[in-house]
């Protein structure tokens, strides 16, 4: 017994020290949208933000042990204080800084789904939480602008928020949008192939030709590349739908790779999401 608790011991070690130095490494790198919106690079979803008079809004907080070089980067932007921090969804590479910021007074704000996942999780403490919630949408007025936030069903999640700057003409979509590769839809967290679609065409109603999207993950975007990311989401739907209606199985549709061919040879599974499991997220969302 003794043995084998030593052996847990170099192993826990050894994964800590891994996960560290890779944190060490990350680097936090900003884009300039604005005079007053900011995209954030680092490891993990795209950090939105906003500065001015009234204060820093945040949107969403990465990991929690990059959260020193987040305020670092924040504070070369501002000197005012992180008065909000919004969550596009509940997921760790997105809130897992929630807690190191709310230490900073900033207020969380998230759907109401993002609490209850959240206070679900026990590797997220109370502090993560969000203190305003909200069902469908609301508006938040800071620093001369009306941010509008507003909830799509069961798109990447079951709490998906999207936010629109209304004068800056800037959105972001969270993981709503994965630009140039295949989207994670989590099923097993209310996320569905036909949500996602339609939160994309949700969010098109709102934007134009000049609309700078921040995506959750990828390149700072425009509104063509956000078309021809919903165009590539129809496309393959229709081709594993044609698929479903002429009884294929799971494993069939999921080996078949000439489905996703055309994008595949675009690169699209370079990151998180591979081809064969975006065909086989597909056949279990359309398949429901």
């Amino acid at each position: 017994m003794k043995t084998l608790k030593t052996f847990f011991l170099l192993v826990f070690a050894t994964t800590t020290s891994i996960v560290c130095a890779q944190d060490k490494n990350v680097t936090i790198t900003t884009h300039k949208l604005t005079e007053s919106i900011y995209m954030l690079e680092g490891k993990g979803g795209n950090i939105g933000i906003f500065v001015g008079d009234d204060g820093v809004f945040m949107i969403d907080s990465q990991f929690a042990p990059l959260t020193p070089k987040i305020i670092e980067a924040i504070k070369k932007l501002s000197i005012k204080p992180i008065k909000y921090l919004a969550n596009t969804h509940h997921h760790g590479d997105h809130t897992g800084g929630n807690e190191n910021i709310s230490k900073q007074n900033a207020l969380i704000i998230a759907h109401d789904n993002v609490y209850k996942r959240i206070k679900d999780n026990p590797k997220q403490s109370d502090a993560s939480l969000p203190v305003i919630t909200f069902n469908d949408k609301l508006s938040l007025y800071i620093n001369g602008e009306q941010v509008l936030v507003f909830h799509v069903d069961n798109a990447h999640t079951d709490g998906d928020a999207l936010l629109y700057f209304t004068k800056s003409n800037v959105l972001h979509t969270g993981d709503t949008y994965f630009c140039k590769r295949y989207p994670y839809i989590d099923l097993n967290s209310g996320g569905s192939v036909n949500g996602y679609i339609q939160a994309i065409k949700s969010a098109l109603i709102l934007i134009d030709d000049n609309t700078k999207i921040i995506p959750g993950h990828g390149n700072l975007s425009n509104k063509e590349e956000y078309e021809t990311f919903l165009y590539m989401l129809e496309t393959l739907k229709r081709k594993v739908e044609t698929e479903i209606s002429e009884g294929k199985t799971e494993e069939e549709v999921a080996l078949n790779s000439s489905l996703t061919k055309t994008y595949d040879d675009l690169n699209y599974g370079c990151c998180f999401i591979s081809s064969e499991k975006m065909r086989r997220t597909l056949y279990k969302s359309l398949k429901k």
